[in-house]
């Protein structure tokens, strides 16, 4: 019976598969793609991402039924927890400008296999988010023009009594989505040029409904006897901040664009600072004069700015702000279209998914086969799903990318720099330097281990510590730690601090309601699991971490992404179970997809498989430690007979 059981070097052998990175070119602005995205491209791109059906629909719904007028607090709120997120996907974004978003930045600092579950949930929430807009668009359009488009479709083609499907097929959705999709084919200048347009219009009509809205605002509509600012409380505004958190969603299209941008360390941090901050300020500003202009007791949720100025007599200005609208959505919709099938492009490019997506035209130099197949799945979910019921589902998709990006950049800051020894042509010799010792970050090779062993010595005392090494502060009080390769002590903090977090929110979220906790308890739980979360990021913060000037990095690591995370976290477990039930059934899918194909055709499979000429060097490394590095020296096209199975990690002398 034992012998039917895997043996434990299997076993690590085969996690070691599941979490290994992505190993990543040497230029990393080489690229297939065209790099012709600018800083205003880029940041009009995200405005477009952000600023769509949820000005002119998310701020009425939240205003009437969450918050009342105090929904300018819960946008405010939602503003600072997107910044988080946001900052996070800036530094990968400058660091790591290849496409791919959520995607890579938890391919190359986390592992192979979350990298793809991130990726999977994305390729969905794109999906349905792009069918739902349509679906938006379809029915604003509708109601401008009497539902005369409903009655025809009912009249003619017939209506549908299924469940999750809709009452009539939605052929105007449709439609729009193939048209798209035909204009994003056409390349990313194509794309870009398109949205700037729509962009305009729709901040000409933002513009228009700020000022005619301070005109027409009466403050008495703040007032108590219309039911004060805030008539639902704090409890209203933390509900509606989880509401309004989703409007800022969009921004992520910067981070997937990066690879097209022409200057990705400076262009890609700038535009997600400046989108999301016009973004921001476009629903503050919109929701203070949404909520002067009319009581917000009486707003209507689906149409509440159009609706505003209908009843202040204004019929031609909620004309004018419904064709923004329409606008609007065309850029959400450009947004997904535009982001989706480059993601697809990514996760078929590094093998984790189907070959045929990773094809760029060479005329147009985008993923065209992406793009038409998945605006046709758009269009057909578009055309026949009822989608009220899965709009939830984006959310959960969403903020689980939004974790695991703030998990990997604590454990990507605290790791060393990747740099690749080169070997020496065939029959050469390495050019050892002896009279120079080696300078920070960078490496220095030598064939001897004498010849350079009082190097180490001499300069070890002179060297700064290495990213993930424990600060020699805490050396006198945490020397146990100093045993572990550096970054490992961090890896298992950034874990415990994640399990802290999902404990500590599942407290604050079910233990009064679900859980039914007595004081004591509850009490007892919140301080053991804050205590727990404080902890890891103490130990955290006590190793050494990377520092550039070369490109954006984060503020306040790993406090920054820790509080993300949290937030994230708590947000994710507000959710309906519903929503669990979809997100698991989905999960399940992509687990079949990758143990049967990707893991197998998975580019870092691939190369572990390759065969290797091995030879080992010395290497001084700048922390003054002396290494023996197992290196390839020429790769050969058949195996070599004779030579030891030889492990490829560094072996410490």
């Amino acid at each position: 019976m034992a012998r039917w059981l895997p043996r434990s070097t299997d076993l690590t052998r085969f996690c070691q598969k599941l979490n290994r990175v992505k190993t990543l070119e040497d230029d990393m602005m080489e690229t297939s793609f065209n790099r012709c995205l600018s800083t205003i491209d880029l940041t009009l791109l995200g405005i477009g991402g952000m600023v769509g059906s949820g000005l002119y629909v998310l701020t009425g719904t939240v205003a009437k039924e969450i918050a009342g007028p105090a929904v300018i607090v819960s946008f405010i709120i939602a503003g600072f927890a997107s910044l988080l997120a946001a900052l996070c996907y800036a530094e990968f974004g400058a660091r790591v400008p290849k496409t791919g978003s959520a995607y890579m930045f938890t391919y190359v600092s986390v592992g192979e296999i979350w990298a793809f579950l991130i990726g999977w949930n994305v390729l969905l929430e794109y999906m349905i988010g792009g069918a739902a807009v349509a679906r938006a668009w379809s029915g604003y359009l509708d109601s401008i023009f009497n539902h005369k488009i409903k009655n025809f479709t009912e009249t003619h083609v017939g209506a549908w009594e299924v469940p999750f499907l809709a009452r009539y097929p939605d052929f105007l959705a449709a439609a729009i989505l193939l048209v798209a999709t035909a204009f994003i084919s056409f390349g990313a200048k194509v794309s870009s040029w398109l949205n700037h347009v729509f962009s305009a219009i729709s901040m000409g009509v933002i513009l228009f409904i700020l000022i005619m809205g301070f005109v027409l605002a009466q403050p008495k509509n703040w007032s108590t006897q219309e039911g004060g600012f805030a008539p639902y409380g704090l409890s209203g505004i933390m509900a509606g901040t989880a509401t309004c958190f989703y409007a800022f969603v969009g921004f992520d299209v910067i981070a997937a664009s990066s690879e097209e941008a022409r200057n990705p360390q400076r262009a890609v941090p700038r535009a997600i600072a400046f989108s999301l901050g016009l973004a921001t300020g476009a629903y503050i500003l919109v929701s203070v004069v949404l909520t002067l202009m009319v009581p917000w007791h009486s707003l209507d949720p689906d149409s509440a700015l159009a609706d505003a100025f209908y009843r202040r007599g204004y019929a031609w200005a909620g004309f004018l702000v419904a064709a923004g609208s329409i606008c609007a959505m065309n850029t959400v919709l450009l947004s997904n279209l535009f982001s989706l099938p480059r993601i697809v492009y990514a996760m078929a490019e590094d093998g984790l998914f189907f070959q045929i997506f990773s094809r760029v035209h060479p005329r147009t130099q985008v993923p065209v086969v992406g793009i038409v197949v998945f605006g046709l799945l758009m269009a057909l979910l578009a055309l026949v799903f009822d989608l009220e019921a899965l709009v939830q589902f984006l959310s959960i998709g969403t903020l689980l990318a939004y974790t695991f990006v703030a998990a990997s950049i604590i454990v990507l800051r605290f790791q060393q720099q990747k740099v690749d020894v080169s070997a020496p042509a065939a029959g050469g010799r390495p050019n050892p330097e002896p009279h120079e010792g080696p300078s920070s970050g960078e490496l220095k090779e030598y064939e001897s281990f004498s010849d350079k062993l009082q190097l180490v010595d001499r300069d070890k005392n002179k060297q700064q510590r290495e990213p993930g090494q424990l600060k020699a502060a805490f050396e006198p009080y945490l020397e146990f730690l100093s045993d572990f390769y550096p970054g490992e002590v961090v890896t298992v903090a950034v874990v415990t601090l994640m399990v802290s977090a999902i404990c500590l929110c599942s407290i604050l979220v079910f233990g009064n309601t679900h859980l039914h906790l007595p004081t004591w308890s509850y009490s007892l739980l919140l301080v053991l699991f804050s205590l727990g979360f404080l902890l890891s990021l103490l130990l955290i913060w006590a190793h050494e971490q990377q520092h550039s000037t070369q490109t954006f990095q984060i503020p306040l690591v790993p406090l920054s992404p820790a509080l993300s995370i949290v937030l994230n976290i708590y947000l994710m477990l507000k959710l309906s179970y519903m929503t669990w039930l979809r997100f698991a059934v989905w999960l399940l899918l992509g687990l079949l997809v990758y143990f049967s194909y990707g893991m197998w055709h998975s580019k870092e499979n691939l190369r572990e498989l390759r065969p290797q000429r091995l030879s080992a060097r010395y290497v001084v490394f700048p922390s003054g430690s002396l290494e023996e590095r197992v290196q390839p020296v020429q790769p050969s096209s058949q195996p070599t007979a004779g030579l030891p199975d030889t492990d490829t990690d560094d072996c410490k002398r």
